[in-house]
């Protein structure tokens, strides 16, 4: 029988690596391909947050609230933002 591996999570390292900029970076890169994407009036945004980066894409203008409501252009977006 395989013997027992027991993983212990240096829980401050983590947290640095979830906040770090190679990550923040990242996300805004995978946000900035799903807004150019999406189309026109699309906004990416990217930020630290209290316990790790984030990125999102809102719609910025009426138009592209229309386009994600009609078309669902934002959504149908979204693909572009992986890998």
């Amino acid at each position: 029988m395989p013997e027992k591996v027991r993983v212990t999570i240096n829980s401050s390292a983590a947290a640095s690596i979830l906040k770090s900029a190679g990550v923040l970076a990242d996300l805004r890169a995978r946000a900035d391909r799903i807004a150019a994407a999406a189309g026109d009036g699309m906004e990416a945004n990217s930020r630290i947050g209290r316990s790790r980066a984030r990125a999102s894409v809102v719609t910025a203008t009426r138009k592209a609230m229309r386009a994600e409501a009609t078309d669902r252009a934002l959504t149908r977006s979204l693909d572009r933002g992986r890998g």
